[in-house]
């Protein structure tokens, strides 16, 4: 690859036909994303409007901390965060718009520290008689654990939760590890609960792990980066979201999902002040109190950013070509897809092995080559499934007509997980991802 493109910095600048060239030769050999065969990633597909925006948004080139150079976007800003608080289940709070659903779990683990200790701002540790304590299912996100890392905690202190066969967090295991840290004197604060695994998909079951909130007076983050797009549909919020009202706070990316240009991801809170207690610096050379406008409107002094790009418009627009209607039908089809997927392999039983049903778009399986179809599965044949799915990955790549991922998960060696995101992708698609591996597969 760095034979093939020039990548070097020259002293003087070339002419634009040089830059045009250069512009085709990255497109040319960068993958292809928005292809309908590309199933590697939670982030998947080009959506037009979206991308129109993201234009626009580089046209405006604003930044988005002060009301005064950018009003339209922070009057966008509102509308777009207060809907999806309404989706939520929420009346009044606040949002924001931050650079990744990473910052988006920080942000919310920030503000729980802030609201049980509000002295930490000032006196930081030393305001806080105790260990901190902060709990994640062992499904989670890193970032959740980085959170620990990051803000003082340390990674001993996050506490990985067990999860069922299905990737959900059991609720009897979290309240024994509560009290476990509570036996000590240790101080369980916060809890995140993860609404669409990055693996399985799975749901935390949201209701019991509120239950469990209240009862010990901790916060209850949901981490919905992935799975938060489903509130937009009836026919598959449900179970699966039901409680998402109670979280006093709610990471969304419509990134993923809702097929919004990288990157958009919001944090959500259920009580309004939060943001700005917490994070609020008064830096007087951008949010002075004598405007002549509301000055509710600049937004820049409730983040721990100073700059902060536009991730609104793209989604505005989106959004209002969409309508309500029309992300609920994006939803229902990126599921219906998937249940089409599963339907294929499990017609196939010789040459696909399902691990799960899933909860959502991910579709997590082994791929069988001849040699191992007719033995009876058991952990040395999964063993050896394992082997061969890098070695099947890398047959993919080498051909460039399709990219799946894969990964191991706990004693699951490495398996296949397919992700359905992309609007472009039709049954056609799935029917040449499944024989496409078979053709590249079957005498490995």
């Amino acid at each position: 690859m760095l034979r093939l493109l020039k990548l070097d910095i020259p002293d003087e600048g070339v002419p634009l036909q040089n830059l045009i060239d250069d512009c085709s030769l990255t497109l040319k050999h960068q993958v292809k994303t928005g292809h309908p065969r590309f199933f590697n990633q939670l982030s998947c597909g080009l959506d037009i409007v979206s991308m129109a925006g993201e234009w626009l948004t580089a046209t405006a080139n604003t930044n988005m901390f002060t009301y005064e150079i950018a009003p339209v976007f922070i009057l966008m800003e509102n509308v777009v965060l207060t809907k999806m608080r309404e989706i939520i289940g929420w009346k009044g709070g606040d949002s924001i718009f931050a650079p990744g659903g990473s910052i988006s779990n920080m942000y919310a683990f920030l503000a729980a520290r802030h609201k049980m200790f509000p002295g930490y701002k000032e006196q930081g540790l030393h305001s806080i008689k105790g260990q901190l304590v902060m709990y994640t299912s062992n499904q989670s996100h890193y970032s959740v654990k980085s959170c620990a890392s990051v803000c003082g905690l340390g990674t001993d202190n996050c506490v990985d939760v067990p999860s069922d066969e299905r990737g959900r967090m059991i609720p009897s295991e979290l309240e024994r590890l509560i009290l476990e840290r509570k036996s000590k004197g240790h101080i369980p604060f916060f809890v995140t609960a993860t609404a669409g695994t990055t693996v399985l998909g799975a749901f935390d079951p949201i209701n019991e792990i509120a239950d469990i909130c209240e009862k010990y007076k901790m916060w209850l983050h949901i981490d919905a980066a992935w799975g938060g797009g489903l509130l937009l549909s009836r026919k598959y919020r449900h179970p699966r979201l039901d409680g998402i009202e109670r979280a006093n706070s709610v990471t969304w990316n419509p990134h993923k999902l809702m097929g919004t240009l990288l990157q958009c991801s919001t944090i959500h809170f259920r009580e309004n002040g939060l943001l700005i207690s917490c994070n609020q610096m008064s830096a007087e050379y951008l949010f002075m109190q004598d405007k002549l406008y509301d000055i509710q409107y600049d937004t820049g002094d409730k983040v721990i950013q100073c700059g902060r790009h536009n991730d609104v418009f793209k989604l505005w627009l989106q959004w209002r070509a969409k309508g309500n209607e029309g992300f609920e039908k994006h939803m229902d089809h990126l599921m219906e897809l998937s249940e089409y997927m599963v339907e294929k392999i499990k017609a196939s039983p010789d040459k696909y092995y399902l691990i799960l049903e899933p909860e959502m778009v991910n579709v997590s399986f082994w791929y069988v080559p001849k040699r191992l179809r007719n033995i009876p599965h058991s952990p040395k044949r999964a063993e050896s499934l394992g082997q061969i799915t890098p070695v099947l990955k890398g047959k993919m790549m080498e051909v460039g007509t399709l990219m799946v991922g894969y990964q191991p998960l706990n004693e699951l060696p490495n398996f296949f997980r397919n992700i359905i995101s992309s609007a472009a992708v039709t049954k056609e698609d799935v029917d040449f991802l499944l024989s496409e591996l078979d053709r590249l597969g079957q005498d490995l």
